[in-house]
């Protein structure tokens, strides 16, 4: 990140169009299909837990986290994380998410769970949830299911459905 001036910054509500458009031009239409598109429907995702990465006033990038319930355990879903292509391999993704992590933490959340890749997000503390212990609802690759422990120890005896958290804002 030294050869660029990035500033991770709350997401906001005049962010909503642009991150719109940075989210169809990353993911498509095809997006809607996806699980945890579907989970996330209708649920409004916590802006004290998503934010922005801007280069001067360029927003370049986005992570967003939902309340969500894992059986009984409340926990967080991240995503959708996107990057601006020409701005990928920049440790902007990481960055973003090490800055969710960080505010989830001082808000006393315990866990996070994300639909992704566990070499990329390995890196940052996810590892694969075992299979079975966790259901999402849809189709969904449970080897791309991963579990983020923020307070140690906090995924153990937590399984079931993975649902909205309706009672979260």
């Amino acid at each position: 990140m030294s050869d660029l001036s990035l500033t991770i910054l709350p997401e906001t509500v005049d962010d909503a169009v642009v991150i719109e458009r940075l989210h169809e031009r990353t993911f498509g239409p095809g997006r809607f299909a996806k699980s945890a598109y579907r989970l996330r429907e209708g649920h409004e995702h916590s802006r004290a837990l998503s934010f922005t990465a801007r280069i001067g006033t360029l927003l370049v990038g986005s992570v967003r986290m939902s309340a969500v319930r894992i059986g009984d355990a409340p926990a967080l879903l991240l995503g959708p994380l996107t990057v601006e292509p020409p701005f990928r391999q920049h440790g902007i993704g990481k960055a973003l998410i090490e800055r969710a992590l960080a505010e989830a933490t001082l808000r006393g959340h315990r866990l996070v769970v994300l639909v992704g890749d566990e070499p990329y997000y390995g890196k940052l503390g996810f590892k694969a949830v075992p299979k079975g212990q966790v259901k999402m609802p849809g189709p969904v690759d449970p080897a791309r299911l991963l579990v983020c422990e923020i307070v140690a120890g906090a995924f153990e005896g937590v399984a079931g459905g993975l649902q909205p958290d309706w009672a979260v804002p």
